[in-house]
């Protein structure tokens, strides 16, 4: 086998693998020796070991390495006791400077970094600063060897150079760099044997490449063969083109110069390449210097459409839209001009979609346009297939869950695409991760209700606890009905540095549920300063000791994180913590397995590093993450479906159509954050990594990979005002060039999208825009209805069962005060208000009308009872119900007056004590009335509501004062007292109660048929008007039009959800609605006083 450097150059990526599946099939020495690719990343990976076994009908026996695994393997075969970890691997330098770092700030020229440091009470600053600080010294052993050898010299005095000759001194510095002049000096006095080195290495699919591997391979090209496979999209020479940008900055360096692009002989050959393509322009520079043979197998695209048509251009080094005489044109002479310059080519036709370019509102939609698209592609070509499709993005982190809210929510399967994501990061990838690092996040947060309800919902600590959806949704009630905020207990917020109230803390609401569970307090009386939570019934107890169990351990895990360990220490815990929290399943421990790996290089680094200081979570916790980021689970590239993933430099695989979301100008390309003391950064040389340059060839490898279509989209217009925004400078480059070459207009080339995906722009004929989904179809077909206002029913529903005439006062109480509401819940099933308890994070800082409402009538019922107003706050702390401190004191004390006032109120119209509470067994027409009457008096039913008077208050008492009269019982009083805060009104005994209760209840029996027009305030504002003020019906019917409609400072009926569903496209203000009105009304009317209060 000769030993040679042998570099392979195509513009199709396919050609390259023929090339490799050709070399590949001729055997090594050994049988069992490896085949050594070298590749990038997985998704090269995988992709060329499809396309081996593809040519060569096998993929065998190969071993897939990153270029600095490949050193590895190299520098092991030349010292093989070399450790499989090195004290300058990244991880271990890390440690090694926050062991030394603390003992040079004292040093001249560590001033800056001594300054940074001063307020870090966690070391985490320090963590941090070594982090970056072994990052650098990474990237100089690579890109700036020589100044690292230089500073092994003792040459330089600044503070890095410093800090690298300790960590050298302590040590053999058997760096990379070092190691790799060692392995050249072997090579070049042929010490080195060639039986400990592979007999073939091949580099397949890498873009660039630092000098210092570059180096290395062409020197063991001299013991091995050899072999290089890049993809370069240009076979001319392009190394001298220079891009607009340059061009402008060269005219300004040399304006004296009339001719500056002749006499300064500047070339941009083609625009796209020049702007793009830096990087490889670089690399390819680097590479022509080698002493190889060189093999170049260039296929042309064609011109059959734009695509094509441009990688031709940029395969040939041309312009189209630069003429003869090379003057640049303006923008206003580009679409103009373009067709008459290229009337001998055959330009593709306007309705060319082989680049299209999506402007929409968010990420949301643009996956749900991207959605749509693939289906149209999928039913314009027939024999496309997922597997053909890959989406890349910028941010694959923040789009997966748009992915997977889209392509996972179709219900038609005509309409499902399969699908894999690639490249999610291990948290954001798997549940049980992201909750381990939820649990040392609690550390040193406030242990707030969400973040504990979130862990909750983590599959595997769900599974481990035995915690179902019921369980977890009572565990929510407990929380939000004992008032727990944050704060594990007074102990826990003053370690935070906020004062020590129990009130609202997790071991508050736990001790009442305890002391709740074993004895009852009616919410009053309190045992031992503790207000027992009564509402926990017996099936509950089980959930209850689920619960606890969780809570406890969290409770104890978040105090031993309190305590500074070594790393050995911390991987014994965190193992621990892993296993007292997350089930053991085959699914689960799969994912755990990465997780597991990381927390045992804990060990393993203090050993390497000898760092053996106790540190703070905060530190483990930073490292660990660190680490985790650079994980990903390796899955989901090329599947049987569409290939979602990053976009990472090297991923030139050819697909027949290629997607690019998240073009945004702010997003790509990325800029390249270089730390203030980067001393590759303040003197750059070519062959430096750039992050915008990477961004810009991988766009550029993208449109040269695309077989069929380039699909790009970004979010173009404002989700709050519809403003423009524009896409990514790169993608406004190719659509300049495709303007000037096409004749195209830019704007034309750009499909706004509208805001909501149920527009009905996309299912009108008139527009270009289109939707599959029959979803949204539905949703502007019911908009249509609604504009059309077809009421919600067209006829009276069927009867109900009879035993719906089994009524209690309570329901026909519910019923009467919103008749709407009752229809479509009760009949229909419809529910329009989320009934579902949110927990709230923070305590309350004042009260909400609601919070005083329900605080005032508990002071009112304590205080009628004979409580104490000192009590009654007890009470009230105990529940967590009132703001802490001096705040909540003062807000009981103010309401305490305003319910005095009240509670005096009650007791001048309460004569005697209330009698026994009376149950209701009545037999009405068809209807059996039943309930429970409580709050009767020798002389009157009593009814206190501690607020403003309203209709719905009025209408209550008066059904209860109805029954109460068709009792006919001497020992019940015949009257009853409407107590408000702004009124007292008195019902006296009516002789036909028992007739306006079977009118009520046959209301009742037609509302469970069809929507009753009867709104309490407007009805009564209608009635009152008329049997009251007299007022002609027009009059009254525009004064309940003012009620229901509301005004700037109350709001209307008709904003009610159930009114507003049953009653659209109807005048509720008909005939029924005056009928019902006065019928309700009048008798109550007739009966009942205001009193002078």
């Amino acid at each position: 086998m000769t030993h040679d450097l042998n570099i392979y150059t195509s513009n199709r990526l396919e050609i390259l693998a023929r090339e490799l599946a050709r070399i590949v099939l001729q055997p090594l020495p050994s049988p069992i020796a490896p085949e050594i690719i070298v590749v990038q990343s997985r998704g090269m990976q995988r992709w060329i070991s499809m396309e081996l076994a593809r040519h060569n009908g096998i993929c065998a026996n190969c071993l897939f390495l990153f270029p600095n695994a490949l050193l590895q393997l190299l520098f092991k075969r030349l010292l093989p006791d070399l450790p499989d970890q090195s004290l300058f691997d990244p991880d271990a330098l890390t440690f090694r400077i926050m062991k030394i770092l603390p003992g040079c700030l004292h040093r001249p020229g560590f001033e800056s970094l001594q300054h940074y440091l001063d307020d870090d009470a966690d070391n985490l600053k320090l963590f941090q600063i070594s982090e970056k600080i072994a990052y650098l010294f990474d990237q100089y052993l690579i890109f700036r060897p020589e100044m690292i050898f230089g500073w092994e010299k003792g040459r330089q005095s600044y503070w890095q150079a410093q800090l690298w000759r300790l960590l050298v001194n302590a040590t053999e510095p058997a760096h990379r760099a070092r190691l790799r002049q060692d392995l050249f000096d072997k090579i070049k006095n042929k010490t080195q044997s060639m039986e400990n080195f592979p007999p073939r290495v091949s580099i397949f699919g890498i873009s660039y490449l630092p000098w210092f591997h570059l180096e290395v391979f062409v020197a063991i090209s001299r013991l091995t063969q050899a072999n290089l496979f890049m993809m370069n999209p240009c076979k001319e020479h392009w190394a001298d083109i220079v891009s607009n940008t340059q061009i402008k900055k060269i005219h300004q360096k040399y304006q004296d110069i009339s001719n500056k692009d002749a006499e300064l002989h500047l070339d941009k050959g083609n625009t796209l390449l020049a702007s793009m393509g830096a990087l490889g322009r670089d690399f390819f520079e680097m590479i022509s210097g080698l002493d190889g043979r060189i093999y170049e197998k260039y296929e042309d695209p064609g011109g059959r459409d734009v695509l094509a048509g441009i990688q031709s251009d940029i395969l040939y080094l041309r312009d189209r839209g630069i003429p003869d005489d090379g003057d640049i044109l303006n923008s206003g002479e580009l679409e103009n001009s373009a067709r008459t310059r290229l009337n001998h080519r055959q330009l593709p036709p306007d309705t060319d979609s082989s680049i299209q370019v999506h402007s929409c509102h968010s990420p949301m939609r643009e996956i749900e346009v991207l959605h749509d698209n693939l289906l149209a592609m999928f039913e314009q070509d027939p024999q496309l297939k997922p597997q053909d499709i890959i989406v890349m993005t910028p941010d694959i982190e923040s789009y997966g869950p748009y992915i997977q809210a889209v392509f996972d929510a179709q219900i038609d399967a005509a309409l499902r695409i399969p699908f894999s994501i690639a490249d999610m990061g291990v948290r954001k990838a798997s549940h049980g991760i992201d909750g381990f690092f939820s649990i040392l996040d609690l550390a040193n947060s406030r242990f707030s209700v969400p973040s504990i309800l979130a862990l909750l919902e983590v599959p595997g600590i769900k599974e481990k606890f035995n915690l179902s959806a019921a369980d977890i949704e009572i565990a929510e009630r407990w929380i939000q009905a004992t008032n727990i905020r944050w704060g594990i207990d007074a102990q826990h917020r003053s370690r935070l540095g906020l004062p020590p109230f129990a009130e609202n803390t997790w071991r508050a609401g736990i001790e009442r549920l305890l002391l709740g569970y074993a004895l009852p307090g009616n919410n009053q009386r309190m045992f031992s300063g503790i207000l027992p939570y009564d509402h926990i019934e017996g099936s509950e107890a089980k959930s209850i000791g689920k619960f606890l169990e969780f809570i406890d351990r969290l409770f104890n895990v978040v105090n031993a994180m309190q305590q500074k360990s070594t790393l050995k220490d911390w991987h014994t815990m965190l193992v621990d913590i892993l296993e007292q929290f997350f089930a053991s399943n085959e699914e689960l421990e799969r994912e755990m397995e990465v997780l597991r790996r990381r927390l045992d290089d804990l060990s393993g680094i203090q050993d390497v590093s000898g760092f053996n200081t106790a540190i703070e979570i905060e530190v483990v916790r930073s490292y660990l993450d660190s680490l985790l980021k650079q994980e990903d689970f390796g899955t989901g590239f090329i599947t049987t479906g569409v290939t979602f993933c990053a976009m990472l430099p090297m991923r030139s695989i050819p697909f027949k159509v290629i997607c690019l979301v998240g073009m945004n100008s702010d997003t790509f390309p990325r800029e390249s954050k270089t730390l203030g003391f980067d001393l590759m950064a303040q003197k750059p040389k070519i062959g430096d990594r750039s992050r915008r340059y990477d961004d810009k060839y991988l766009f550029l490898e993208a449109l040269i990979s695309a077989r069929d279509k380039l699909y790009l989209s970004y979010v173009g217009q404002s989700i709050q005002d519809n403003s423009p925004a524009p896409p990514s400078v790169l993608v406004s480059e190719l659509l300049d060039y495709i303007s000037a070459a096409f004749g195209f207009s830019s704007e034309k080339l750009i499909t706004r999208h509208r805001l909501q995906a149920f527009s009905p722009a996309y299912f009108s004929k008139e527009s270009d825009l289109f939707s599959y989904s029959a979803e949204n179809f539905a949703a502007v077909q019911s908009r249509r209805d609604l504009q059309d206002s077809k009421p919600l029913i067209s006829a009276a529903l069927p009867e109900p069962s009879l035993e719906w005439k089994n009524v209690d006062i309570d329901t026909l109480c519910t019923f009467i005060s919103n008749p709407a509401k009752f229809f479509l819940e009760k009949r229909l099933g419809i529910y329009l208000t989320k009934t579902d308890a949110v927990s709230e994070e923070k305590e309350n800082f004042s009260l909400s009308g609601l919070d005083k409402y329900i605080l005032g009538q508990d002071l009112v019922n304590s205080r009628v009872s004979g409580t104490t107003l000192e009590d009654c706050l007890a009470v009230q702390r105990a529940g967590g119900r009132l703001p802490h401190g001096n705040v909540g004191e003062l807000v009981y004390n103010e309401m305490s007056v305003d319910a005095e006032i009240f509670v005096r109120k009650i007791k001048d119209h309460t004569k005697s004590e209330p009698l026994e509470a009376f149950k209701v067994d009545l037999e009405i027409a068809e209807f059996h009335l039943t309930g429970r009457i409580s709050g009767i008096h020798a002389d009157a039913l009593i009814r206190a509501n501690y607020t403003s008077e309203k209709p719905k208050y009025l209408l209550n008492t008066w059904i209860y004062h109805l029954v109460l009269c068709a009792l006919d019982e001497d020992k019940y009083p015949g009257s009853s007292l409407l107590l408000c805060k702004d009124s007292v009104n008195e019902f006296e005994r009516v002789s036909n109660s028992t007739d306006i209760i079977e009118y009520l209840l046959s209301l009742y029996w037609q509302g469970m048929s069809e929507p009753l027009p009867f709104f309490p305030e407007s009805s009564f504002e209608y009635a009152k008007r008329v049997l009251i003020k007299k007022q002609a019906e027009s009059v009254a019917l525009r004064a309940a039009q003012q009620k229901w409609l509301g005004n700037d400072f109350a709001r209307g009926e008709s904003e009610d959800p159930y009114y507003n569903l049953c009653f659209r496209g109807i005048d509720p203000f008909n005939e029924a609605f005056q009928n019902i009105a006065v019928s309700i009304a009048a008798p109550l009317l007739n009966h009942c006083t205001e009193m002078i209060d």
